[in-house]
């Protein structure tokens, strides 16, 4: 198992561009993470060849739905052999409750929680009811999650370092958003540089474009991970 903090996501579209990237960087370099679109496209078969090649994997699905469903989704994601799966915080107690009792096991995944998108505004809580700050919001799903017993959150560098402080140094994070200094933006709002990221508190950082669309993938995740073990 390797040590870096780094989680590169696998934002390609099938397959073969997954395993050329796959083959192309090193499981001692970093660890993967699989979403959405790709589980979509290729199914739990990719998830176990891509534990098979010796990499530990983040299942990126987000749950979110009734407690049975999720605690089952849970078990069957653990089946696969992940390292680190998620749901989502806004599912409430009794959600998040069953989710942690699916994972029982001494040797189950880590089981973490979303708390508020980084890719959300303030303006977007609004348009959804809810009233309440980014800051707070997160703050008040962590809790939460803490407290049904989850291993962390997902949450924006910028709320790390409260979080740490509040929550305790075992208690894990884990912070998309990053971009290095010449990156675009893209569609992240809350961004940080992953030097800023481990200062502030987050002990993973998920990055996927700087690396993947890198000309040597390899080299920029070596000058990361030095940098950030300097810290």
């Amino acid at each position: 198992m390797t040590d870096s903090k780094i989680i590169v996501a696998l934002d390609f579209p099938d397959e073969t561009s997954t395993m050329q990237m796959v083959d192309r960087i090193n499981p001692e370099l970093c660890r993967l993470k699989i979403g959405k679109e790709l589980f979509t496209r290729c199914g739990p078969d990719l998830v176990k060849k891509i534990v098979n090649s010796g990499y530990d994997v983040f299942l990126d699905l987000k749950y979110h739905d009734i407690p049975n469903t999720v605690a089952n989704a849970c078990k069957a994601a653990a089946d696969l052999g992940v390292w680190m799966m998620n749901v989502h915080a806004l599912g409430g107690p009794a959600m998040l409750n069953a989710a942690r009792n699916a994972l029982s096991d001494s040797d189950s995944p880590l089981l973490i929680a979303v708390t508020i998108l980084t890719s959300s505004s303030d303006d977007d809580l609004k348009a959804v009811g809810i009233n309440q700050g980014i800051k707070d919001m997160v703050n008040r799903l962590a809790l939460l999650s803490k407290d049904q017993g989850l291993d962390g959150v997902v949450c924006s560098a910028q709320e790390a370092s409260d979080l740490k402080s509040a929550l305790g140094h075992d208690f894990i994070l884990v912070t998309p958003g990053i971009r290095l200094p010449a990156d675009d933006a893209g569609d992240q709002k809350r961004i940080v540089s992953p030097t800023d990221a481990v200062r502030q508190g987050s002990d993973y950082l998920v990055i996927g474009r700087p690396i993947t669309q890198a000309d040597d993938p390899v080299q920029k995740l070596l000058t990361i991970n030095s940098e950030i073990s300097q810290l």
